[in-house]
């Protein structure tokens, strides 16, 4: 195992640390990097997006994706969580956890629509997933973000709140910002990574792109995530250090929801008979989420100062770490869930965003 993967969890720390600092020190910075937008997209935030993305879709090998979409069990288990299972999830535990703070609720409830479809790939490729089946879903999501996330707000925030004798939330989402944000958090780094691959195999050959390029541009992942880290602490630094109580309260039903979304993506994929890899791949695609998408939806309806866009930019706060130390239980579990499995990653560590450029092919 390299050195940087040896200490990913230290690097994550150090910079979500550096964020806060960054954030607290220089006040402005949030204002200087919110200001470097197109069209509502944050230009820093989506470079280090881009940067991230990149090499996990340049190992995919698409030639692999069209068996994996026509897997009817695979994207019935995953759409229902995503769709059904993780926004209600979502909903109940906005309402049991802040029954009297709206603002915030309303904002973890946009967070619980925006299902993942950019950090997902670097954590399953962490706890050695299925890349093809982790590129189908995260394509798949992206697809139902532009169909249902402006139906299912107005499910969420006004119509079963009336059935249930709550107070509703008035919020109309922008369409067009949801579809920019689909294009370029997955449309762009996607379209990099097919055209690597169908060149690189083209020119060079299978050899070549696998053994010579992935290893080279693979260290880039790491690079990037951590640079976006950095960036989306120090955007809301002050802010969240200045309200430990806010934070706190917004953290609870966020790490309840990360565990037992990831629970029952993870027994659900063991009873319908997924692999390890499989199973691996389903379970953090259910339990991630689209920050990038749910603070830019919070600040465009609400505000860039509003207890929504807050409640959003929380998400990473928790979803980071607690993500990272669910790749490493499930390397620790998958074994014992598992016992034989052909797709199990060869140690149960940390590895390889770097290293482990062939295990799947």
């Amino acid at each position: 195992m390299s050195f940087l993967d040896r200490w990913l969890p230290a690097w994550i720390l150090l910079a979500m640390v550096a964020g806060l600092l960054i954030g607290r020190i220089i006040p402005g910075i949030g204002d200087t990097l919110g200001a470097m937008e197109v069209g509502g997209i944050s230009l820093p935030i989506a470079l280090g997006l881009l940067v991230m993305m990149y090499p996990p879709l340049a190992k995919v090998r698409y030639d692999k994706t069209s068996e994996i979409a026509a897997d009817r069990r695979l994207m019935a288990v995953s759409l229902a969580l995503n769709w059904i299972a993780g926004p209600a999830l979502m909903f109940l535990l906005a309402w049991v956890f802040l029954p009297d703070q709206p603002e915030l609720r309303t904002g973890l409830i946009i967070v619980g629509l925006a299902r993942c479809i950019a950090m997902v790939l670097i954590w399953n490729d962490l706890a050695c997933g299925d890349r093809e089946a982790a590129a189908v879903l995260v394509a798949v999501n992206s697809v139902f973000q532009i169909l249902m996330f402006a139906a299912l707000g107005w499910f969420y925030l006004q119509v079963l709140p009336s059935w249930l004798g709550l107070p509703v939330t008035d919020a109309e989402f922008s369409i067009m910002s949801i579809v920019i944000s689909v294009l370029v958090f997955l449309g762009i780094p996607l379209l990099a990574g097919v055209l690597s691959r169908v060149l690189g195999e083209k020119f060079k050959g299978r050899d070549w792109y696998e053994t010579t390029f992935l290893p080279r541009i693979s260290p880039f992942a790491l690079i990037g995530l951590l640079y976006t880290i950095v960036l989306l602490f120090s955007l809301q630094g002050e802010q969240i250090t200045s309200q430990p109580w806010t934070v706190a309260r917004v953290a609870l039903p966020l790490l309840a929801y990360f565990l037992i979304m990831f629970a029952i993506a993870l027994i659900s994929s063991r009873l319908a008979g997924f692999n390890y890899a499989t199973s691996a791949t389903v379970s953090f695609t259910a339990a991630g989420n689209n920050f990038e998408l749910a603070i830019a939806v919070a600040v465009g309806t609400f505000g860039a100062t509003s207890s929504q866009a807050l409640a959003g930019t929380i998400g990473p706060l928790i979803e980071v770490p607690v993500l990272v130390a669910l790749v490493y239980f499930m390397l620790w579990v998958g074994p014992k869930l598992f016992p034989g499995d052909p797709t199990l990653p060869a140690t149960a560590s940390s590895s390889t965003i770097m290293e482990k450029d062939s295990s799947h092919v």
